[in-house]
């Protein structure tokens, strides 16, 4: 049974039959030219990622810097709460102190042990009273003293946020900036490429990259192996590929095949100071 594989290899290969009859110098050009393309198409490529990348980071972060004010908010106001309960029992506090001297002054005018035990009871009560309220009081100010310690981590976590989501703003609109003109700039150098192929050629090439990730469809032969898949490619083929004689497809992966070799070393390959400033 045919692998899927190499039914990709013989799909992209019938894309390239008008192309076997060139002669070997046509050839080379022809593939030189390719290459310069594909390394052209692959820097728009990166800038467009870069460009589409940033924007997340930047919600991201706007989101993040959203979240710590809302939980400082809610700290803030837990604290604020907490306060009006400490309050609070430092009121009933203060009125059960109150009590307790009334009930006290009035043990002394009584006519008999019962009425003195029951105002008894009350003074214990209004001393309960008193005793739970400095309780719930030191626990509401452990709770604040707590609290505010979170909200000093939260306050220093927004500081660090907010300066680095001004940094990827700044960083964004920079980028966005440069990389407008230099995408113009790199989309017509790849336009002028692309007239240089010849249109067979062009056309398997543009079938052939949006079938991958990253864009590839012409990749160098790296030890023996495709540097697209990193597949092994069998030694006639190696041959075939360094020979420029024939034009050759991987047939694992369907990507055009150039040898390294054939790359001019005096034709520089254009670069993006955004991207090399970003690595």
């Amino acid at each position: 049974m045919t692998s899927k594989s190499s039914k990709n290899g013989t799909t992209k290969k019938s894309y390239l039959q008008g192309i076997q009859g060139m002669n070997q110098e046509m050839l080379e050009n022809e593939l030189g030219n390719l290459y310069e393309l594909q390394r052209i198409d692959t820097l728009i490529d990166e800038i467009r990622t870069l460009r589409g990348e940033l924007p997340l980071e930047v919600q991201e972060l706007e989101e993040s810097v959203a979240g710590l004010k809302s939980r400082m908010e809610k700290q803030v106001e837990e604290v604020q709460n907490l306060e009006k309960l400490i309050t609070e029992k430092k009121n009933t506090a203060k009125d059960a102190q109150a009590l307790i001297k009334k009930y006290e002054s009035q043990q002394s005018k009584v006519r008999n042990n019962r009425e003195y035990d029951s105002l008894g009871k009350e003074i214990d009560f209004q001393k309960l009273e008193i005793q739970l309220s400095d309780k719930r009081i030191k626990e509401y100010k452990t709770s604040i003293t707590a609290k505010e310690e979170l909200m000093k981590q939260s306050e220093a976590m927004l500081k660090e946020k907010n300066k680095e989501l001004k940094e990827k703003k700044d960083e964004l609109d920079q980028i966005v900036s440069e990389t407008e003109k230099e995408e113009k700039a790199l989309i017509k150098k790849s336009e002028d490429a692309r007239n240089q192929i010849d249109p067979t050629l062009l056309a398997a090439y543009m079938r052939i990259r949006p079938n991958f990730k990253n864009g590839l469809a012409v990749v160098t032969v790296e030890r023996e192996s495709c540097n697209g898949c990193f597949v092994k490619i069998p030694p006639q083929r190696q041959s075939d590929i360094t020979s420029h004689k024939k034009l050759v497809v991987c047939e694992h992966c369907g990507r055009i095949l150039v040898d390294k070799g054939l790359i001019d070393e005096k034709k520089k390959a254009p670069t993006s100071k955004v991207l090399e400033r970003m690595s």
